[in-house]
């Protein structure tokens, strides 16, 4: 998954909670300009601020290990 991705997941799960940006900013309390580099798949927020936006919509991030290609046999 990618910036870009991440961002609109985020802006499709705050549209679908009926929720604009300034609001969601509050919540999440983040930087209104901050969470909308973050929809556009831009800028470079701190883990601890995408964390707070997913929190704040329900979404939880996970990291798993994925398949290298100098690891195929």
């Amino acid at each position: 998954m990618n910036t870009k991705e991440i961002g609109t997941l985020i802006k499709n799960r705050r549209q679908s909670l009926n929720l604009n940006q300034l609001e969601l900013s509050e919540l999440a309390g983040v930087g209104i300009n901050t969470l909308v580099a973050i929809e556009r798949g831009q800028g470079n927020p701190k883990l601890g601020t995408l964390l707070a936006v997913a929190d704040t919509l329900g979404l939880q991030i996970e990291i798993k290990l994925k398949e290298l290609a100098y690891e195929k046999r």
